[in-house]
C-alpha cells in the first residue's frame, strides 16, 4: 500500500510506482493531509464525490480546502480554497469540469476545477446541507436540509421549487431516481414520496413497512436501473423495495454484531444493465460489508475495527471505493483486487492421480485392467481400487462436455437453445454472455504496457479521416487502435480497422480491456484469412461467399454478373464494417449473439443470407451506384428472417463449398500474454514500412530543402534590407540633427514662457493675497457693524426694559397713594362709628353691636382687597414679562436667520469673484498661448492651423460656460432677493398678529376696574384674575405653535435652495465638460 501526504503541495502525483494493491485489503493509495507547520496538524477530509466518467474525484477537508485526485491520469490538483468547512459535494454535473460543494454557511457554490474561479452562488437553506442530488442529464440539482429541499436549474443557478414541511416530520433525503425523470422524497415519519421532476405531481406513495421488521428508514440506495430501493436504519435489518411493484420483496438481516447502518450504496457491474446485485453496507462499526442481495451472501469488507470507515463512494463504473476513514485519512480501494478470490474460476473437476515415483505403470496395462466400468488390477489394495474409480467416474463424466463448460458455469450448448428459442439473449446479461462465449482472458498487465505505448502514429491523425463528435469515444477508439498496431504491426496499415472495431468500441467505451479482447478474439476467429492478400481485399474468403451464394441463388449471382457487380462490392462492405452500416444497434446485436454463439463461417454465411433476403430489390437494381448506395446504407430487411436463412445455409450447404471446412474453429485469447498475430504476407508489410520511410525520409529531405531555401531567401532578404537601412540611417543623419535643431528653439522658447508664468503666478499670488486681505477687512468691518447693531438693539430693549419697570413702579405708588387714601377713609369711618356706638344706647339698657361688627367686616374686606391687588400687580407683572419675551424672541430668531441668510451670501459672493478670477486668469493665459502659437507659426504651419480651430472651439465652449455660470449666479442672487422679500413681507403679518393677540387680551383684561359697590366688587374681584392666567397660557402656546410653524418653514425653504443651487452647479459642470470633451474628439 502505498501512502501520500499532500502537505502544503497544490499538485502533483498520487502514487510514485505503479499501483499494486493487496488482496487482503485491495488499497491502491491512503491519502493523508498534514500541515507543514512547526507544530504539524492533520487536516481531516469530511466529504468525497466521483464524477460521471469514474477516473476522477473530489474531496474536501475540514477547513475549506478542495482536491481533484485524478486516478487515470495520476495527478491531483488543488481547485479551491473556501476557508470553511464543506458538508456536501457533487462532481457529476453537465458541464464536466464543474463541481458544487455544500458550505457551513448553509450556502452552496459552483467553482470550476480548470479555472479555479467561482460560477455561481446559491443562497436560501437556513440550516446545513447534507446532501446534493444531481439529474442523469446534470441540468437540475436537488439540494436538501434538515427542514427544506430545494430544486436547482444549474444552467442558469436559479431556484425551481422548495419543499417546506412541517419541523416535527423532518427530511431524511431527497434525491433523483436514476435514468428516470422521478424524485424520491423519504421523511423521518418513513413516508416515501415519489413525484414528477417537471410538474411535482406526486406519482405513488410507498406503504408502511411491515410490522415485524418495523424500522426508523436514516439511509437509502438504490440500483442504476431504478428499480430496487434499499433502506435501513438504527437496525440489523435491510429492507429491499421494488419500485414497480410498491413493495417489499425481501428482507436482508445482517449480523448480530451489526446494530445500526450508517450508509448504503450499490456496486455498479458494466455487465448487469444497472440491475446492481451487490450492496455496500457501512455498519456503525466502521466496517463496509458488500451483499450480495440475491444469495444474501457476505463477499468482501473493507474497514476493520481500528481503522473505521466514516463515509464512503463508488465510482459509477464500479471500479473504484474512496473511503474517508475515521482518523481523516482518504482511502482509495481497488474492487478488482477485492473481488479477485470471489471471481476465481471454481477448480477442475478432473483430478489427476499421479504414480509413485518407484513405479511406472504402462499403458497397455491401464487399458487391459478397465473392463465393464470397473477397474481390475490383482495384487492391489483397496485404497488403489477407489481412487482408479473416481477417475474413472471422472473420464465418463465430464469430458464430453469439456468443451461446452466455461469457467463461470455456463454451457455452450444450452445457450445455444436458448438463444434459438429467444432469436437473442436477454439485454441484462448480453455482455456477460459475450464475455463467456468469447472466454476473454482479461490480461491487465499485457493491455497496460500495450496502452503505455501511446497513440501509434498512424492514428495521430484520426479525427480527420473520422470527425467523430464525442471526444471521448474518439480517444477511446484511437486508443484501441493503437493498442492493436503495437500487437501486430498489420493492423497499422490496415484502412478497414476502424470500421471493423467502431461497433466495439462503441458498445465497450467504459471497459477498454474487453473492448480490445473482444476486437483482438473477433480478428483471430471471425477474420482468417482475411490477410493473405493484404493490402487486397481477402479473394480466398470472398470466393467462398460466391460459391455459395452461386449454390443457393444462382439467378442473383447471374445478376451481379450480368451489371459487373463483384463479391467486392456485394460482400466485402458488409464484411468490414461488420454490417454496422446496415443494421441498427438492436438488430446488431441480435445478430451477433448469433455470431458468437456458432462457428466462424457463421459470418460468411450471414452475407450470403442478407444477399439472398433482399433478392427482390436488388434485382431492380440496374446501376452500379444503386447497388454501391444498397450496401452501405440501411434496408427495410427483416434480421429474424436472415438470422433464420443462415441456419438454413448452414445446414444445408454441402461440405464442399461450405466455409466451416476451411476455416479452423474457435480458438480463445491466451491468458497472461496475448498471442502473436503474423498471419499476413510479412514482407508485403514490410516493404509498405520501407516505402513509408522511405516517403517519410524523402519528405523530410524535400522539407530541409525547402527550409534552407527558405533560409537563404531570408539571409538574402536580409542583406538588402540591411543596406537600405544603413543609405535611410545616412539620409536620416542631417534631418536629424535639422530636428534638433529645431527642437531647441521650441525648447528655449518654452523656457522663457515658463520664466514668465513665474512671474505672472507670483504676481497673482500677490493680487490673491491682496484680495484675501481686503476680504477679511471687509469681513471684520462687517462683523464689527453687525455686532454694533446687536449692541443698539439691545440697549434698545434695555430702555424699553426699564421704561416698563419705571411705568410700573409708577402704577405701584399710585396705589400705595389710593390705598393709603382709602385707609384714612376707612380710619374716619371708623371713628365715626364709635362715637356713634358710645352716644347711641338701646331703650332697655343694653349696648347695639352691630357697628362694631360692621366695622370688623370692613377691616376684613380691605385686607382681602389689598391682599388681591398685590396679586393682581403680580400677575400684571409676569404677563409684562411674557409679552416681553414673546416680543424679543422672534426679533432673535429674525436676526439669527438674516445673519446665516448674508453669511451664505458672502460666500456665494466670495465664491462668485474666485470664479470670475480663475475665468480671467483662463482668458489670460489663453491669449498669451495664442501669442506664442502665432509666434512659432513659421516652423509649424499645419500644427497651427489645427490648434487655432481647437483654440477657437475652447473659446466658444469656454464663453458658453461663463455665460452659463453668470446666468446661474443671476438666477441665484434673484432667488436670494426673493427669499429676503418673503421674509420682508412675513413680518408684517407677524407683527399684526402679535397686535391683535396684545389687543384681544387687553380687552379681556383691564388692569384697574373701580367697583360701583364693595359687595359687587367683592363678588367680581376673583374671577379676572384666573381667567387672565388661562388666557395668559393659552396665548403663550399659541405664540410657540406660530414660531415653531415659522421656523420649520424657513428651515425647509433653506433646505430646498441649498439643493436647488446644488443641483444647478452640477449641471453647469456638466455641461462645461461635455462642451470641452466635444471640440477635442473633433479634433482628434
Amino acid at each position: 500500500m502505498q501512502s501520500i501526504n499532500l502537505g502544503n503541495k497544490e499538485s502533483g502525483k498520487i502514487w510514485h510506482r505503479k499501483p499494486s494493491p493487496a488482496t487482503r485489503d485491495g488499497i491502491i493509495v491512503n491519502i493523508i493531509h498534514n500541515t507543514s507547520d512547526y507544530l504539524p496538524k492533520v487536516l481531516r477530509f469530511l466529504n468525497v464525490a466521483f464524477d460521471s466518467s469514474g477516473d476522477s474525484l473530489i474531496a474536501g477537508d475540514h477547513q475549506g480546502n478542495i482536491y481533484v485526485f485524478d486516478l487515470y491520469g495520476n495527478r491531483f490538483n488543488l481547485v479551491q480554497r473556501t476557508s470553511q468547512a464543506c458538508t456536501a459535494l457533487a462532481f457529476n454535473l453537465h458541464r464536466k469540469s464543474e463541481f458544487l460543494v455544500a458550505l457551513a454557511d448553509y450556502s452552496i457554490k459552483c467553482f470550476d476545477t480548470v479555472t479555479k474561479q467561482l460560477v455561481s452562488w446559491m443562497r436560501g437553506h437556513e440550516s446545513s446541507v447534507f446532501s446534493i442530488s444531481v439529474h442523469a442529464s446534470g441540468r437540475y440539482a436537488i439540494t436538501t436540509s434538515s427542514d427544506t429541499a430545494q430544486l436547482w436549474d444549474l444552467d442558469t443557478f436559479q431556484r425551481k421549487r422548495k419543499l417546506n414541511i412541517l419541523q416535527s416530520v423532518g427530511i431524511q433525503k431527497v434525491f433523483f431516481l436514476p435514468l428516470t425523470n422521478t424524485i424520491l422524497s423519504c421523511f423521518k415519519d418513513n413516508s416515501i414520496f415519489a413525484w414528477e421532476c417537471d410538474t411535482l405531481v406526486c406519482k405513488y406513495q410507498l406503504p408502511a413497512p411491515p410490522e415485524s421488521s418495523s424500522i426508523l428508514y436514516k439511509v437509502f440506495a438504490v440500483t442504476r436501473d431504478g428499480q430496487i430501493l434499499a433502506a435501513g436504519g438504527k437496525s440489523n435489518h435491510l429492507h429491499l423495495w421494488c419500485l414497480e411493484a410498491k413493495q417489499v420483496f425481501r428482507i436482508i438481516q445482517m449480523p448480530t454484531k451489526v446494530r445500526a447502518i450508517r450508509h448504503l450504496e450499490f456496486l455498479p457491474d458494466s455487465f448487469d444493465a444497472g440491475s446492481n446485485q451487490v450492496l455496500g453496507v457501512l455498519c456503525q462499526d466502521g466496517i463496509m460489508r458488500f451483499v450480495n442481495i440475491q444469495t444474501c451472501k457476505l463477499l468482501f469488507e473493507i474497514g476493520s475495527l481500528d481503522e473505521g470507515i466514516s463515509s464512503s463512494a463508488i465510482s459509477p463504473h464500479g471500479r473504484y471505493i474512496a473511503s474517508i476513514m475515521e482518523n481523516g485519512s482518504l482511502n482509495i480501494y481497488s474492487v478488482q483486487t477485492l473481488t479477485k478470490e470471489i471471481n476465481k474460476p471454481p477448480p477442475p473437476l478432473v483430478k489427476v492421480i499421479e504414480d509413485l515415483p518407484k513405479r511406472k505403470v504402462n499403458s497397455g496395462d491401464l487399458k487391459m485392467k478397465v473392463t465393464s466400468g470397473r477397474v481390475q488390477r490383482p495384487a492391489k489394495s483397496r485404497e488403489n481400487k477407489i481412487q482408479a474409480r473416481i477417475l474413472k467416474q471422472d473420464l465418463t463424466g465430464n469430458f464430453e462436455n469439456k468443451k461446452n463448460e466455461f469457467s463461470d458455469g455456463l454451457n455452450k450448448k444450452r445457450l445455444q437453445i436458448l438463444l434459438k428459442g429467444y432469436g437473442e439473449y436477454p439485454m441484462k446479461y448480453r455482455m456477460f454472455i459475450w464475455r463467456s462465449l468469447l472466454q476473454l482472458p482479461e490480461n491487465h498487465t499485457a493491455f497496460s504496457n500495450l496502452i503505455d505505448k501511446g497513440i501509434h502514429v498512424a492514428f495521430l491523425n484520426l479525427q480527420k479521416k473520422y470527425p467523430i463528435k464525442s471526444r471521448k469515444l474518439l480517444r477511446v477508439l484511437q486508443r484501441t487502435l493503437s493498442a492493436l498496431a503495437h500487437w501486430s504491426s498489420i493492423f497499422s496499415d490496415t484502412p478497414y480497422l476502424p470500421l471493423l472495431a467502431f461497433p466495439f468500441v462503441k458498445l465497450f467505451q467504459n471497459n477498454q480491456l474487453i473492448c480490445f479482447e473482444v476486437v483482438a478474439t473477433l480478428i483471430i476467429n471471425w477474420c482468417q484469412h482475411w490477410f493473405e492478400y493484404f493490402p487486397n481485399p481477402p479473394i480466398n474468403i470472398l470466393s467462398m461467399i460466391e460459391n455459395v451464394l452461386a449454390f443457393h441463388d444462382k439467378e442473383l449471382l447471374q445478376h451481379f454478373i450480368t451489371h459487373d457487380i463483384t463479391s467486392q462490392l456485394y460482400a466485402w462492405p458488409l464484411l468490414e464494417t461488420v454490417f454496422s452500416e446496415v443494421l441498427t444497434r438492436e438488430e446488431w446485436l441480435k445478430l451477433f449473439d448469433n455470431v458468437f454463439s456458432n462457428h466462424p463461417s457463421f459470418l460468411l454465411m450471414t452475407v450470403v443470407a442478407y444477399n439472398i433476403c433482399s433478392r427482390a430489390p436488388l434485382l431492380n437494381c440496374n446501376l452500379k451506384d444503386d447497388f454501391e448506395y444498397f450496401f452501405h446504407h440501411r434496408n427495410n430487411l427483416d434480421i429474424s428472417a436472415v438470422i433464420r436463412e443462415v441456419y438454413r445455409l448452414m445446414d444445408t450447404t454441402p461440405t464442399d463449398i461450405h466455409p466451416d471446412s476451411m476455416l479452423d474453429v474457435f480458438v480463445a485469447l491466451t491468458k497472461g500474454q496475448y498471442p502473436v498475430f503474423n498471419q499476413y504476407p510479412k514482407f508485403i508489410v514490410d516493404r509498405q514500412t520501407q516505402e513509408r520511410e522511405r516517403i517519410r525520409i524523402r519528405d523530410d529531405e524535400l522539407d530541409y530543402l525547402r527550409e534552407r531555401q527558405a533560409v537563404e531567401d531570408m539571409q538574402a532578404e536580409l542583406d538588402q534590407q540591411r543596406v537600405e537601412d544603413e543609405a535611410w540611417y545616412q539620409k536620416q543623419e542631417p534631418l536629424r540633427k535639422a530636428e534638433e535643431t529645431r527642437r531647441e528653439t521650441p525648447l528655449q522658447e518654452e523656457e522663457m514662457m515658463i520664466q514668465q508664468r513665474q512671474k505672472l503666478a507670483a504676481v497673482k499670488r500677490e493680487l490673491k493675497v491682496k484680495e484675501v486681505h481686503l476680504q477679511d477687512a471687509a469681513r471684520r468691518r462687517l462683523l464689527q457693524l453687525q455686532q454694533e447693531q446687536r449692541e443698539m438693539e439691545l440697549r434698545r430693549l434695555d430702555d424699553e426694559i426699564e421704561r416698563k419697570v419705571r411705568m410700573r413702579d409708577r402704577d405701584i405708588v399710585a396705589t400705595a397713594k389710593d390705598l393709603d387714601v382709602r385707609r384714612l377713609e376707612l380710619g374716619s369711618q371708623k371713628s365715626l362709628h364709635e362715637k356713634s356706638r358710645r352716644s347711641t344706647v338701646s331703650p332697655d339698657g343694653f349696648q347695639q353691636t352691630s357697628p362694631g361688627k360692621r366695622l370688623q367686616n370692613l377691616t376684613r374686606n380691605q385686607e382681602a382687597i389689598a391682599k388681591e391687588m398685590r396679586e393682581d400687580a403680580d400677575a400684571n407683572k409676569r404677563k409684562v414679562d411674557l409679552e416681553d419675551h414673546m416680543f424679543h424672541r422672534p426679533i432673535g430668531t429674525d436676526q439669527t436667520q438674516n445673519q446665516n441668510t448674508q453669511k451664505l451670501i458672502e460666500e456665494n459672493l466670495a465664491k462668485a469673484e474666485q470664479a470670475c478670477l480663475n475665468t480671467d486668469w483662463r482668458i489670460q493665459a489663453l491669449h498669451k498661448q495664442r501669442c506664442n502659437d502665432l509666434h512659432r507659426n513659421e516652423c509649424y504651419q499645419e500644427v497651427a492651423k489645427l490648434l487655432r480651430k481647437n483654440r477657437k472651439k475652447e473659446m466658444e465652449v469656454l464663453n458658453a460656460v461663463m455665460e452659463g455660470e453668470a446666468k446661474k449666479w443671476e438666477e441665484a442672487e434673484e432667488q436670494d432677493f426673493h427669499l429676503k422679500s418673503e421674509k420682508k413681507a412675513a413680518a408684517p403679518s407677524d407683527a399684526s398678529r402679535r397686535w391683535f393677540l396684545e389687543n384681544e387680551i387687553h380687552a379681556q383684561h383691564p388692569c384697574h376696574r373701580v367697583p360701583r359697590c364693595q359687595d359687587e366688587w367683592v363678588a367680581s374681584g376673583r374671577l379676572p384674575r384666573t381667567s387672565q392666567l388661562k388666557d395668559i397660557s393659552e396665548m403663550e402656546s399659541l405664540t410657540q405653535i406660530s414660531l415653531n410653524q415659522r421656523k420649520t418653514h424657513w428651515d425647509t425653504m433653506e433646505w430646498d435652495l441649498t439643493e436647488r443651487v446644488r443641483n444647478l452647479r452640477q449641471r453647469l459642470a456638466t455641461q462645461a465638460r461635455n462642451r470641452c470633451q466635444t471640440p477635442h474628439l473633433l479634433a482628434t
